[in-house]
């Protein structure tokens, strides 16, 4: 009988230490699908960041670092130029990339540094106890919006793909999420698309992926998705913002 699924190479060993519900195990199988079938695992280097993806390092069988906090994308663009045949990636929170690493977000998008981030937005700080993020949505109660979050005390939440997207750099910006199998695969083909932009010198490239945070969000795990699709896919509408153009004939 031939074998159907098994771990990615890209993969280590190591037990997932993530909570039961938590999206970070889907999400990180499709990083390391992506760059098994690309065959560059070899020179790949994962850029990680301080969050509860914080020891993501232990989960990929690639070279990796471990940046400060946001600090990522300033430790990504330093390894893409100073080793510019390796394939660089950071993989961030939305505490992580759209709080503490604005700035650096932003400028590695502007420079359009050919680098590829994958952005996971749960909507909430995760690892530190669930406290109100930049993406935290409007009435969304956290430890530190227990009323809901009041957008004229705490502002508005930030749309990542959205506010890059007003940049002239970025190559290719899409928001994906992994609730069930079929946007399983769509995420897939974004994250797969953006390592290959960055084979061919193309460029930044941002994938969003809306995950679920059971934990934080106080639900069950199936409660979660439902969030996912009723609530944080409302104002994180799914697409391309910006397009790479053709990618080994995918659009």
């Amino acid at each position: 009988m031939g074998v159907v699924f098994e771990r990615p190479k890209a993969l280590t060993e190591e037990k997932f230490s993530y909570c039961p519900g938590c999206h970070h195990g889907i999400i990180h199988r499709l990083v390391a699908e992506v760059i098994d079938e690309l065959g560059i695992i070899d020179n790949t280097v994962c850029v990680s960041s301080v969050g509860c993806s914080v020891v993501n390092y232990q989960f990929f069988a690639t070279d990796a670092i471990q940046a400060a906090h946001g600090r990522a994308p300033a430790a990504a663009t330093g390894v893409k130029r100073a080793s510019p045949d390796s394939i660089v990636f950071t993989y961030q929170g939305d505490g992580d990339l759209a709080a503490m690493g604005t700035a650096e977000i932003i400028h590695a998008a502007a420079r359009n540094e050919n680098i590829t981030v994958v952005f996971v937005n749960n909507a909430i700080y995760g690892m530190t106890g669930g406290q109100m993020a930049p993406t935290t949505l409007k009435g969304q109660k956290t430890t530190t919006s227990p009323y809901g979050r009041d957008s004229k005390r705490e502002g508005n939440p930030i749309r990542v793909c959205e506010l890059l997207n007003s940049l002239d750099g970025p190559a290719y910006l899409e928001r994906v999420s992994v609730h069930d199998p079929k946007h399983v695969i769509r995420a897939k083909k974004a994250i797969k698309k953006a390592f290959q932009l960055q084979v061919k010198g193309g460029g930044f490239s941002l994938v969003e992926v809306l995950s679920a945070c059971p934990t934080n969000w106080h639900l069950s795990p199936l409660a979660a998705i439902e969030w996912v699709k009723q609530e944080l896919m409302a104002y994180y509408p799914l697409g391309v913002f910006r397009e790479a153009g053709e990618v080994d004939g995918e659009c």
